[in-house]
């Protein structure tokens, strides 16, 4: 059956222009608020592939979307990892800090980890239960954003993980070298399970400029664009660059990304 979103990530011509939305299931929706008072902490909404599933297929059913987006968040990749990783009412995310090159070492792998198990399952029952028109887009955290809450321990200013990044500190590479392969790694274990899209979210990525931004935003982006088309050459892949501007054109180019998002 025709799938309007696959057939532009394509190049094909749809027979309808497809519409989703960059954050489909959240606060403004009564039946999310309904089962996130019953899920529990944010977390345990996340890990619950029933709950999770649900939540996921909500804006599809609501709007006639012409996608599911996965519900789970960005700070899966981290907590699978070994990070300790919490949700405060009214203050976001709280990380424990990686501080120094010891601290990227005892990082884990996140492969055969219970979180990404737990989102893939969520992965498969949304697959199982989603019309053949609409496609599913599974996601992960750009590393240079993902990084940035890690050094933090949560939401900030970014000033700690910038001045890593200017200086080149090698602990701080070594970060987003591991959280290159984890994503990778992640997203390949989505498409396994049913994702027939992904999306990289840099949300942070025009806060680096110049020699930092190609090293640490669109270097590690276009390594993971370029092993997922191995992996999974059927597979688009979508690059989200918040604030990236002028530099989108140029990002394209570099990543080989199959689309682009950019904010209104």
């Amino acid at each position: 059956m025709d799938n309007p979103l696959l057939d532009v990530l394509r190049g094909k011509m749809p027979v309808e222009r497809p519409i989703w939305f960059m954050r489909q299931a959240g606060r403004y929706l009564p039946e999310y608020r309904e089962v996130r008072a019953r899920a529990g902490s944010f977390l345990d909404l996340c890990y619950n592939p029933s709950l999770a599933c649900e939540v996921t297929l909500q804006p599809v059913h609501r709007f006639d979307v012409n996608a599911a987006i996965l519900f789970a968040d960005i700070l899966v990749v981290p907590h699978a990892m070994g990070l300790g990783v919490r949700f405060e009412e009214g203050e976001g995310p709280v990380l424990e800090k990686v501080k120094d090159l010891n601290g990227v070492i005892q990082l884990k792998s996140l492969k055969d980890s219970d979180e990404v198990y737990r989102v893939c399952e969520t992965v498969a029952k949304v697959r199982a239960r989603l019309d053949s028109r609409k496609a599913l887009i599974g996601f992960c955290g750009g590393p240079w954003t993902v990084a940035s809450y890690m050094i933090e321990g949560g939401s900030s200013d970014r000033v700690r993980a910038k001045v890593a990044a200017l200086r080149g500190e090698g602990w701080f590479r070594a970060l987003i070298e591991r959280l290159v392969i984890e994503s990778v790694s992640y997203l390949s274990a989505q498409i396994v399970a049913g994702a027939q899209v992904v999306q990289i979210f840099d949300s942070w990525a025009g806060e680096l400029m110049g020699h930092c931004s190609d090293e640490f935003v669109t270097a590690p982006l276009k390594r993971i664009v370029a092993e997922l088309k191995a992996r999974h050459p059927e597979v688009p892949v979508i690059v989200f660059a918040r604030g990236f501007g002028f530099r989108h054109v140029r990002l394209a180019e570099a990543t080989g990304a199959s689309c682009i998002g950019v904010e209104s």
